[in-house]
């Protein structure tokens, strides 16, 4: 929180959990009369209310403005509740930032994220498989839709945040979902980070440094993804594809579908659009690949990415 210093005034995100409370309450402190909070309602918990007015009440006690903004963030079929929970939070901070607090042009926002979050993170990468995208695990900032969104507690262990709390009087409530441990992270937050702090006391900090080359690597990969797709063009030459090696072809691909059309390809379809490409020598090849969202298909010389029935 020391080297924290986010252009004012800043929005808190505030569940009314432990992590969000100190969160609040730290910049608070550090920046009177500049700091609102933000409060989702989910919509999926019956103790949803309770957290709403558990909200009302710590920043009623803070003299701190609270928002709450109510969402839908039930999940559809085959899409994880963490994630249709993320995405509703992030239509609702844009939505708040940009209407409710208008007049005083909030475009920083806080999130309580701490290093047990980044190491749950990096491990549910591992798991399954994921590149260097994936084993950078969280940014301590970064920007989407016109915010700068930060994670200012990714050096505090989960640890110290209840103490210190405790010390300054402040209550919170704790989610009951939280030790559901039909949750991946959850799994991992009850039986893998108690055996890692017996294991590896600093487990922590290197698991971070390791998420920090991650994260320079990916960063040096996109300038040579760029680099690489002004030369190859966009749609992408096929006979240029093919001038490249093939982890130089795999990247730029990626760069071109994701930065393009967001749509990521599975490691499966990716090889198989790098086989087609590698064999695509004759005028009458065709390649018509599922890869992402839609479809990778040759037009003459070049790559196009479709959706439906519209060529992109």
């Amino acid at each position: 929180m020391a080297a924290f210093a986010p252009a004012l005034p800043l929005a808190v995100g505030f569940s009314g959990g432990a992590d969000s409370s100190a969160l609040l309450l730290a910049c608070a402190e550090k920046w009177p009369g500049q700091v609102h909070a933000i409060h989702i309602h989910h919509g999926v918990q019956a103790a949803g209310d309770d957290f709403e007015q558990h909200c009302q009440t710590v920043c009623a006690r803070l003299g701190l403005p609270l928002v709450v903004k109510r969402v839908d963030a039930r999940h559809a079929s085959g899409q994880s509740p963490e994630d249709a929970a993320r995405r509703a939070r992030y239509k609702a901070f844009e939505a708040l930032a940009l209407v409710e607090y208008a007049q005083e042009a909030i475009k920083n926002i806080a999130i309580a994220q701490h290093a047990d979050d980044q190491v749950e993170t990096l491990l549910l990468a591992l798991s399954r498989g994921a590149g260097l995208p994936g084993l950078s695990a969280m940014s301590a900032s970064w920007q989407r839709s016109g915010l700068t969104y930060h994670r200012p507690l990714l050096r505090v262990a989960a640890s110290e945040i209840r103490p210190w709390l405790v010390a300054r009087g402040v209550a919170w409530i704790e989610d009951p979902t939280n030790v559901d441990e039909q949750f991946t992270r959850n799994r991992i937050r009850a039986r893998l980070l108690p055996a890692l702090e017996a294991t590896f006391p600093q487990f922590r900090d290197t698991f971070a440094r390791s998420a920090a080359h991650a994260a320079q690597a990916q960063a040096v990969l996109l300038d040579v993804a760029a680099q690489d797709l002004v030369k190859i063009g966009n749609p992408p030459a096929i006979a240029q594809l093919q001038g490249l090696s093939r982890p130089r072809q795999a990247n730029v691909l990626r760069h071109w579908l994701n930065t393009v059309f967001h749509t990521v390809p599975s490691t499966a379809q990716l090889a198989q659009l790098l086989d087609q490409i590698e064999v695509c020598r004759t005028r009458g090849h065709q390649i018509n690949i599922k890869v992402g969202t839609g479809f990778c298909a040759r037009s003459g010389a070049v790559l196009h990415w479709y959706n439906r029935t519209v060529l992109l």
